[in-house]
């Protein structure tokens, strides 16, 4: 089977191919013969029906940043003439992004987009994960000052985030006697329109947090993220330590209880964090990790989501 795949991404030249998930995902296509084309967000266009985007023939290579793509010329594509769309720029999750999910819906099923468009605008991480609350920590959602507080007083040390942010950006650790919950919540006032995610902080962080990767609502692999130290963020690009780490019995508990609302929405690459005995949240729009997971030991998992693509396409 040889696919014509387009690449809806951040731009090529900016990411590190060494743990780029979506770079992974080129590479296997390439490997199978698929055809790749590559364009940014900023070029999607609607008009009429058709949704077309300024795009270009490109070639991969696992090399070292800057001798990793090639492209190819640019020209503006009728993105219904491919079979396979992979909708993979990052977050933050705002009116652009759920802009482009509309957009990009026009095309679904007809070419297959990854993960589904309408799926990934109704089911954001910090949002999709309040469906499971006895598998979460004590969560609150809220703009109200007075709700925060008490949840607060209640919790002791709590984590304060955007709703709709990305990589750990805005994560904020605030303990039992500091001062500066109530400045932190007129700076997200300011910052941002939507309710914020308050949690119990929980301390088994030290200890990790764990992102699992779910291909087509099936656990595959695990890959625990230690932050460093001084660091209450475990993301990876501020210091975490990634190491492969075993699912325990509670991490396929849970990945077996969200698992088939994943396959019912026809999510084929999910990656949900677990710290402790708790899922934090369920990443459905760029979820990354699969580079680390295969230099650790694990399992291509590009070759598996591949593997779900073509049976989809093939059906």
């Amino acid at each position: 089977m040889s696919l014509k795949i387009a690449v809806q991404m951040d731009p090529i030249e900016t990411i590190t191919p060494k743990g780029d998930s979506t770079f992974a995902l080129m590479l296997e296509a390439e490997a199978r013969g698929h055809e790749l084309v590559y364009y940014t967000p900023d070029t999607l266009a609607l008009s009429g029906n058709m949704v077309s985007a300024n795009a270009a023939p490109v070639a991969v290579f696992d090399k070292e940043k800057g001798a990793h793509f090639k492209l190819g010329e640019f020209s503006r594509l009728d993105l219904a003439t491919q079979d396979v769309v992979l909708m993979r720029q990052d977050p933050p999750f705002d009116m652009n992004y759920i802009t482009l999910t509309h957009i990009l819906e026009r095309l679904h099923p007809q070419t297959f987009v990854v993960n589904p468009p309408a799926a990934v605008r109704n089911a954001p991480e910090k949002i999709l994960v309040t469906e499971f609350p006895e598998l979460m920590p004590p969560t609150l959602v809220t703009r109200d000052r007075r709700q925060i507080h008490d949840f607060r007083r209640e919790h002791g040390n709590i984590i304060v985030k955007p709703l709709y942010g990305n990589g750990g950006a805005g994560v904020f650790l605030i303990q039992e006697g500091d001062h500066n919950l109530a400045s932190l919540i007129e700076l997200f006032e300011q910052s941002f329109r939507e309710p914020f995610m308050v949690q119990k902080y929980l301390p088994e962080v030290r200890k990790g947090d764990k992102r699992i990767i779910l291909v087509d609502g099936e656990a595959v692999a695990g890959l625990n993220r230690v932050p460093a130290e001084g660091e209450a963020r475990s993301n990876m690009h501020v210091g975490g330590r990634p190491e492969l780490s075993d699912l325990t019995e509670r991490e396929r508990e849970i990945c077996a209880a969200i698992g088939p609302a994943l396959k019912e929405r026809d999510m084929i690459f999910v990656g949900i964090d677990v710290i402790g005995d708790y899922l934090t949240e369920i990443n459905v729009t760029s979820p990354t990790g699969i580079r680390e997971i295969k230099r650790f030991g694990g399992p291509d998992i590009a070759v598996l989501i591949w593997d779900a693509i073509e049976k989809r396409r093939a059906a």
